[in-house]
């Protein structure tokens, strides 16, 4: 039986997807916010009517990119770690796996903050996932009781801060996540000073 042609365009318009997606991660994290999207096209082999019927302009590409790369580096620790016995030991994880996925798409997101991708929405469903593991942390007794949302929202900005600190690729970022880590800690934990500030949105 010969497949329907509206499932072989289905199926040919996903792998040109995928390639896309491919090749402008690719692109991006060699050439940073510079990269021109025939690049994109040319490195996946289809022609630019291609790329712009999948995706318009660039900060669409760029979301692609980001979403594709949360999915493989990122949900599935997420997904682990509301599982984890050891609930600390299930946030660290979570925290690593997020800070090593943008230390590796540096330039790609260095390009997704200049087409003005980076918006409050972007990290809505990993700041929830960590809202939740912190809760859990908490209910445990493995984490200090006295840390709120907001709070571990502010440290996993501070942990992304460390990475425009240092030359991409370097691993750095293992030492202050280890200080924090310490620091979320109940075992010696001293009181906080004041009740955390309201948190302002996140902007780019």
């Amino acid at each position: 039986m010969v497949p329907d042609a509206p499932r072989l365009l289905r199926a040919d318009a996903a792998r040109n997807a995928e390639k896309i997606i491919r090749a402008a991660r690719e692109v991006f994290t060699e050439q940073g916010p510079e990269a021109h999207l025939d690049e994109v096209a040319r490195r996946a082999g289809v022609g630019p009517a291609t790329l712009f019927r999948r995706f318009p302009d660039k900060a669409a590409l760029l979301r692609a990119v980001l979403d594709q790369r949360f999915g493989e580096n990122v949900r599935p620790v997420i997904q682990a770690a509301a599982h984890d016995p050891d609930p600390a030991s299930g946030l660290a994880r979570v925290l690593a796996a997020a800070l090593e996925s943008v230390a590796g798409d540096f330039n790609v997101l260095a390009a997704a903050r200049a087409a003005g991708v980076l918006t409050p929405a972007t990290g809505e469903e990993f700041f929830a996932a960590l809202d939740d593991l912190l809760a859990r942390g908490q209910g445990a007794g493995a984490i200090r009781a006295d840390l709120v949302p907001d709070d571990l929202h502010r440290i996993v900005v501070m942990l992304v801060s460390v990475l425009w600190t240092i030359d991409p690729g370097e691993d750095g970022w293992r030492r202050y996540l280890a200080l924090v880590l310490d620091g979320l800690s109940p075992a010696g934990a001293r009181p906080l000073p004041c009740p955390a500030p309201a948190l302002r949105p996140r902007t780019p």
